[in-house]
């Protein structure tokens, strides 16, 4: 067997391989993509099995491809634990090729769990209409930022018939015009865009059951519940509500000795887009439901709005994945889930 430590580069990746049948320890660079694909194909060639390392990194589908097609191992480790089992402070290519190699040869390569390509492609979707969404939101607020400069503020009115009649109505500076006129024509051909991609999400989420058990959480949105079920990918990667805060970046970041705790801000670790929605979406459960409302009034006050929107999409996080570990649907939860602090006891035990 040939196992090959990679530090992978967008240009070219550093390589440190061995076989372990004879011991014989090599090392070489090769550019991407040519003579990369040929150095592989000839390992191919000579019907060895074959494992790849290499730290987790964007920039290398290509390069995940091939070594499918090759049929080769392909284990990738996490970036911020490899560095941390480094001891040496001199760094180079050729060593972090070597450190992986040797984190392989000793069986203590921090492996991660990888997306299957299906799950990647919906994430692509999913991306794709949350940038769509940014970039209407940008246009929409240049345009209001015209209409202020003109006298007029009408908020959402301005996106009625008659608002924009007012805003088209408008006379202008020749480039000022201009800018209005274009920024028109994008949103116009954003909207429809955004209304497919849409469409295509809510097929996707009848596709999927775990999408639709946690859409019943009210609040939870098509976009959210397949954000969720696609980003954590299977509910017993996690052992507790607290490790899927900890993978959202949920969790405040900490820096404590002694008898000295110092605690920061949220760590802001892992799907931006997920936490993102989840915050939106704790939102909308707080209009609705009045437990809610009233533990995100009593921390606004305590410590301020944004500290409590960050605090109940926390909650919602972990109330999310205990529907999606138990299958349980929102109706359940209520009926079967936690009833600490309350006097009744409901359908649990007396």
């Amino acid at each position: 067997m040939i196992i090959v430590g990679c530090d992978y580069h967008p240009g070219f990746q550093q390589i440190a391989f061995v076989d372990t049948d004879t011991g014989e320890l090599q090392e070489r660079r090769v550019e991407h993509p040519e003579v990369a694909e040929k150095f592989y194909r000839d390992l191919a060639a000579q019907g060895m099995k074959v494992r790849v390392g290499m730290e987790a990194s964007g920039h290398g589908r290509w390069f995940e491809r091939l070594l499918a097609e090759l049929n080769f191992e392909l284990w990738i480790g996490d970036a911020a634990e490899i560095r941390a089992k480094r001891v040496r402070k001199h760094k180079t290519d050729r060593q972090d090729a070597q450190h992986i190699l040797g984190l392989l040869l000793e069986n203590r390569f921090p492996r991660i769990w990888v997306p299957n390509a299906e799950n990647r492609d919906l994430r692509q979707l999913l991306w794709h209409r949350h940038r769509m969404v940014q970039a209407r939101t940008r246009i929409m607020n240049q345009l209001q930022a015209v209409a202020l400069n003109e006298g007029l503020r009408c908020k959402k009115r301005l996106w009625r018939e008659q608002g924009r009649g007012q805003l088209e109505s408008f006379r202008l500076a020749p480039w000022a015009s201009r800018r209005r006129q274009d920024l028109l024509k994008l949103l116009d051909g954003l909207d429809p865009m955004i209304v497919e991609l849409s469409q295509a999400i809510e097929q996707e989420v009848e596709k999927s059951p775990e999408a639709q058990r946690l859409r019943t959480h009210p609040g939870v949105g098509p976009l959210t519940a397949m954000a969720f079920v696609l980003i954590l990918g299977k509910p017993d990667r996690f052992q507790c509500g607290k490790q899927i805060a900890a993978y959202l970046g949920l969790v405040l970041l900490e820096d404590s000795s002694g008898n000295r705790r110092r605690l920061g801000h949220i760590t802001k670790q892992g799907s931006s887009m997920l936490r993102f929605l989840l915050v939106e979406a704790a939102q909308v459960t707080v209009r609705s439901l009045p437990e809610w409302r009233s533990k995100y009034f009593h921390l606004m006050m305590r410590r301020g709005r944004q500290i409590a929107k960050v605090a109940m999409a926390r909650r919602l996080a972990i109330g999310l994945y205990w529907m999606w570990r138990k299958k349980w649907d929102y109706e359940q939860v209520v009926k079967f889930g936690s009833h600490a602090g309350q006097l009744g006891t409901g359908d649990g035990v007396q």
